[in-house]
């Protein structure tokens, strides 16, 4: 089915039917009759009411019920970029940009990290942050990889800082620090120098790729090193307290060895015998016309701060990193 005539249609609804609309968003974001009603202030029934009004409208179920979680059919999810995007337009249409005030700013925005972000980018974030309302709470979401993308479009999170690169044509891209990879150890069982064999005899720490730092584990699967693994873990929180303790050797970002080198000084990196790059880190956001004023600030501070964590502001070859769909 074209899109053309569903984005008529919605256009129409939107005047006539707002409401509904709006139920209708809620409903696909939370996937909750109940969250759905705290949100929009009114009663369950009345969602349920308003919901049953839309399947006589679109002749589709639009969401079912799988245990306590609505998810909504293909129609729904066809449905609702449009929808949402229509709402988007009415609401900027109606609201004076010039009225939002971040220092009055008193709600919530939701970021997803995963622990290495957590580790290298939160706390500047949280010192661009601190100038503004007391009253703004960052929640900090440790999502997996093929679980951000639709965080984001549903708006269950804000923004999203990951190194995996989404493919959705609903969400925008804007790259902001390469990666590059090198080896970590303790500087008491410290590698030789880089060469083919630098890694003979040595055991390693492998980190889960749940984050979307995949590079790490295919390079030991390239170069025959999964014999050598002698330590699985889902985080890299521990990752520097263990090399610090053992001779066993992490492959890992270079700006997170740094921040790990600065909390245990008598750690060593090395660099690796083949190339060592990979996507670089991006920071997610669901197109422009779709942000609020509060999202298009929140973005705006979190891209200065994560920017402010590196020397390399060109990721790109361009003099400001620039947004690009996915």
């Amino acid at each position: 089915m074209s899109a053309g005539p569903i984005i008529d249609n919605l256009y129409v609804m939107a005047v006539i039917d707002l409401n509904q609309l709006r139920t209708f968003v809620t409903l696909y974001e939370l996937r909750s009759v109940t969250a759905a009603a705290e949100k929009l202030h009114v009663t369950q029934p009345t969602v349920s009411y308003t919901l049953g009004r839309l399947r006589r409208r679109f002749g589709d179920d639009l969401f079912r019920r799988r245990g306590n979680t609505l998810v909504p059919t293909p129609r729904a999810t066809r449905l609702f970029g449009p929808v949402h995007e229509a709402l988007a337009q009415i609401d900027a249409a109606v609201h004076d940009p010039d009225e939002f005030d971040p220092h009055n700013l008193a709600d919530e925005m939701a970021l997803a990290l995963t622990s290495i972000g957590e580790q290298t980018f939160l706390p500047q974030i949280m010192v661009a942050l601190a100038p503004y309302s007391p009253r703004l709470h960052l929640r900090v979401e440790r999502l997996a990889a093929d679980e951000v993308a639709d965080g984001l479009i549903r708006g269950s999170i804000d923004l999203a800082l990951s190194v995996s690169l989404l493919a959705s044509g609903q969400l925008w891209r804007t790259p902001v620090r390469g990666v590059e990879y090198v080896a970590l150890t303790s500087g008491h069982h410290p590698l030789p120098a880089v060469g083919p064999d630098m890694f003979a005899g040595r055991r390693f720490v492998r980190v889960s790729a749940r984050g979307g730092h995949v590079y790490p584990n295919q390079a030991l699967l390239e170069h025959g090193l999964v014999p050598q693994i002698a330590l699985t873990v889902e985080e890299y929180a521990s990752v520097p307290a263990v090399l610090e303790a053992t001779d066993l050797v992490a492959l890992l970002p270079r700006h997170v060895a740094e921040v790990f080198s600065g909390w245990f000084p008598s750690l060593s990196t090395s660099e690796l015998p083949w190339p060592g790059h990979s996507t670089p880190v991006a920071l997610y956001t669901r197109p422009e016309i779709s942000l609020s004023p509060a999202q298009r600030w929140f973005r705006e501070v979190v891209l200065g701060a994560v920017l402010h964590t590196t020397d390399d502001h060109d990721v790109s070859g361009q003099a400001q990193p620039r947004a690009e769909y996915t």
